[in-house]
């Protein structure tokens, strides 16, 4: 047996004490335990299921804001002069907390997989690719490592600031102001510079886009369409969302091939953002090309709000135009040329103008007509759409003469009236599908249909907030930062990963990205709606005649919900 000698066992430990000292002083060991508990969590399920990349994207940023917070208590101990262990001792432990913080990395990456597919089995989705946990670890380094490389550049920024400070302030004194002036002058670096740049960007890309129409396809032909030659709206003042609202929806024949009943032409209206120079002048122009292609001559009238590009759910209009036979008409307004994220956060309110001016001159001339012989008015909307057709007008506005309904699917968080109605539910009803006062005015809707209704007797108004229990854009809020959400009690919503938990910081990052991502469901879950659910919603809002409960079965097995995937559009 060979035994090292002496000098030669030093220089091992010397060079091994120097490794770890040069590991210590670039690498918190707080911080990558905090970052590796962050990466682990970030691994748990949440709402939507994720592919590897986004998986990756989100746990990197977990690690690297796991290693901050642990980096900052790390440096907040040593400031505030707290005891630490000697330096033998501080090697073991830091040895301890880069193993344990490894096993977690390791540990949580092997249940990756089972995390994952307990999201997908309640959404009837295949199990995920058994490699999986190598590819999320490959994408997430390198994400980690330029956020952590981010954040030490601003502590640089930070203590040259510090320095500058301290010839004229006391210490601390200069550490807060410094802290203070760096985040004031990053954020309105971000804020003025890098976000309102991106927003310009944004705006004059989905602008030139929206006014991208196919050469290939001319303005329609028949006088009753958007666009035509006898149309009030020029066909190049509407872009490519609402060309396809205004061309894609049923025909006659669709319609009478799908139902097996006679059908007639829907009428779609759809003024653009181009087409007028204001939304007041807009909803004018959207009620004069009303009058003239005879749409107050029809049974069902429906205001429709686009989300933020200008597009429409066509399974929402769809399924009413497939249970009237066609006795439909319907407007939409556009407001915008931004996604709906970025709607949101930019103008909100140019929704809420749009839907209000539209109400209030349609409404205003709908009243004007005979009540036995005018069309049955409802509003519609999605997403954003939906959170400005609530907005467009109040019950008091309307209690001398109501409209008779509205369907809005997927309403956003932000939604007043829809948090409103939902904090105010009844009791013992769940937060993803609660109960409203009587039921005679508004109700709930999900994949379950109208179960549970009981038969109640309606008002005069119908109100259904169709909404998913697995949909981010309805569910998400600030507030899952440091609360856990009432959607997460007993019982869960049906497409609901039982396996999903609430963990501070980590739940809020998760229903970001899943509200950023809200599309990635199947139809029938998340922020896709599938037809089948807004026939139940049609029907139970509009009575329509001559439909058993055994007919509507057989229409939503008629309709593929797969040809309103993202990717069939």
């Amino acid at each position: 047996m060979t035994v090292a000698h002496p000098s030669r066992r030093a220089d091992l430990t010397r060079r091994a004490n120097a490794m770890w000292d040069w590991v210590s002083e670039h690498f918190s060991m707080p911080g990558l335990l905090a970052g590796a508990a962050f990466f682990a969590l970030s691994l748990t399920p949440s709402l939507l299921p994720r592919t590897e990349i986004v998986q990756g994207i989100l746990s990197g940023c977990c690690f690297a804001l796991g290693y901050g917070l642990g980096n900052s208590a790390h440096w907040l101990w040593g400031y505030l002069g707290l005891k630490v262990p000697p330096g033998r001792v501080t090697r073991v432990m830091g040895a301890v907390v880069a193993i344990v913080a490894m096993a977690l990395v390791l540990i949580a990456l092997s249940y990756a997989n089972l995390w994952q597919n307990s999201v997908r089995s309640v959404m009837g989705m295949p199990p995920v690719d058994q490699f999986q946990p190598l590819l999320i670890a490959l994408v997430a380094a390198p994400i980690a490592a330029v956020l952590i490389l981010v954040g030490r550049l601003l502590v640089m920024l930070i203590r040259m600031v510090w320095r500058w400070l301290a010839a004229l302030l006391p210490p601390r004194a200069a550490l807060v102001l410094s802290v203070i002036v760096v985040a004031i002058v990053v954020g309105l670096l971000v804020n003025s510079v890098v976000w309102r740049a991106a927003l310009r960007v944004a705006d004059g890309f989905y602008e030139r886009l929206d006014a991208i129409v196919s050469t290939d396809d001319a303005a329609p032909l028949a006088t009753e369409k958007t666009g035509s030659a006898q149309s009030l709206i020029d066909w190049s003042t509407i872009g490519r969302d609402s060309w396809v609202y205004v061309q894609s929806g049923p025909d006659a024949a669709d319609i009478e091939r799908i139902t097996g009943r006679p059908a007639i032409e829907p009428l779609r209206t759809y003024v653009g953002l181009r087409s007028a120079p204001t939304p007041e002048a807009r909803a004018a122009l959207a009620l004069a090309e009303l009058k003239r292609i005879g749409a107050f001559e029809r049974s069902v009238l429906v205001l429709v709000m686009p989300v933020g590009t200008g597009w429409v759910d066509r399974a929402g209009i769809d399924t009413l135009e497939y249970l009237f036979g066609g006795d439909v008409a319907s407007v939409a307004v556009q407001y915008s040329y931004l996604t709906s994220a970025l709607s949101l956060l930019v103008e909100p309110q140019y929704g809420t103008d749009a839907a209000q001016a539209l109400f209030d001159t349609v409404y205003g001339y709908w009243t004007s007509l005979p009540r036995d012989t005018r069309p049955k008015l409802y509003l519609y909307g999605l997403s954003l759409g939906a959170l400005a057709s609530q907005n467009s007008t109040t019950v008091y506005d309307v209690l001398a003469d109501p409209f008779d309904g509205a369907l809005w699917a997927g309403p956003p968080f932000s939604s007043s009236v829809w948090h409103r109605v939902t904090e105010s539910r009844e009791p013992g009803t769940p937060y993803w599908l609660p109960r409203f006062g009587n039921g005679s005015a508004i109700r709930f809707m999900n994949q379950s249909g109208t179960a549970g209704w009981d038969d109640q007797p309606w008002g005069p108004m119908r109100i259904v907030f169709l909404q998913y229990a697995s949909d981010p854009i309805v569910f998400f809020s600030f507030e899952s930062d440091w609360s856990r959400p009432a959607w997460l009690d007993a019982p869960r919503g049906p497409d609901v990963s039982p396996a999903l938990n609430w963990f501070p910081l980590v739940t809020f990052l998760q229903l970001a990205l899943d509200s950023a991502l809200s599309q990635s469901a199947p139809v029938g879950h998340g922020h896709l709606y599938s037809p089948r659910d807004y026939i139940d919603a049609w029907a139970a809002i509009t009575q329509p005649p001559g439909w058993t409960r055994e007919q509507l079965e057989a229409l939503k097995l008629a309709i593929d919900p797969n040809d309103y995937a993202p990717n069939a559009q």
